[in-house]
């Protein structure tokens, strides 16, 4: 089950090493999450789910609008901490989340995926695998997790 935690922003942005990797004004930042089992067609529907999300306010003041109606843009991380399993003591394991190859595969694909629906311009991203500082103006706050179960 792929999962992507949505939050509704002003505006979000990524830097590494102190340089600033991705920025954008109105739209979502979205942690993605890869577990192991994961898989291509997965990426590609819940690139689908995110686009479709209708979480913006219409004329009417209610959520119906997406971020493609409002022409608004995406800010994707990686976040295998999404997977962490804390059953067991106050250490947290991840041995639920991807390896990288295949984390970053999907991760690649799913920002891919969004680029052909929205256009290249209105995905930006983090770098995948490096510590990031994420900020961002959660917008209500509204956030919603998306994931790919089929149950």
């Amino acid at each position: 089950m792929m999962k992507a935690l949505i939050q509704r922003v002003t505006g979000g942005s990524v830097t590494v090493d102190n340089k600033p990797v991705g920025r954008i004004g109105r739209g979502y930042v979205v942690l993605l999450g890869v577990r192991h089992g994961d898989t291509a067609e997965d990426a590609k529907q819940l690139a689908g789910k995110t686009v479709s999300l209708r979480i913006f306010a219409d004329a009417c003041d209610r959520m119906n609008l997406s971020i493609r109606d409002i022409g608004g843009q995406v800010l994707v991380v990686s976040q295998f901490t999404l997977y962490a399993d804390t059953r067991k003591g106050n250490r947290p394991s991840f041995i639920g989340a991807a390896q990288p190859v295949l984390a970053e595969e999907l991760y690649n694909l799913y920002t891919d995926h969004l680029r052909q629906l929205l256009g290249r311009e209105r995905v930006a991203t983090g770098v995948f695998r490096a510590a990031m500082a994420v900020e961002l103006v959660n917008d209500g706050p509204v956030t919603i997790e998306l994931n790919t179960d089929r149950e």
